[in-house]
């Protein structure tokens, strides 16, 4: 293969776009770049990444799976800073927002800060850094 993998786009599954777009948007800063019934995108950062925010069983149509699932979903997204006040800013707007804290901001064995929240959706973050 002569392409290199990388990620353009972040999928989730959700069950309320305008919860999600609250959440996201007003509650995290992130820009809204589409709007439409059902699907939105937001642009992560500096834009560079995109996150789009579909209905729960469209995107598992989409995929061709079943949409029974619940609990831990085998993945994170990750969010790593260069500082422990911003780690606990994050976290605290994400619950601000709507979200709930799943692990409380903690100093970690490898030396860094960080803790987890989850979105409406359960959709776990990490926030970390590694002073």
């Amino acid at each position: 293969m002569n392409t290199k993998l990388q990620v353009s786009a972040i999928m989730l599954g959700i069950q309320d776009v305008e919860r999600a777009k609250r959440f996201y948007v007003e509650g995290l800063g992130c820009t809204l770049e589409l709007d439409h019934p059902g699907f939105a995108t937001c642009l992560l950062g500096d834009g560079g990444i995109k996150l789009a925010l579909y209905e729960w069983d469209a995107v598992a149509k989409d995929a061709g799976v079943p949409a029974a699932g619940s609990g831990f979903r085998g993945s994170s997204l990750h969010f790593i800073t260069d500082s422990r006040e911003v780690v606990d800013e994050v976290i605290q707007a994400a619950v601000a927002a709507g979200g709930a804290v799943v692990n409380e901001p903690t100093a970690a064995e490898w030396g860094g800060y960080s803790g987890y929240f989850s979105d409406p959706d359960g959709h776990l973050w990490k926030v970390a850094t590694a002073s």
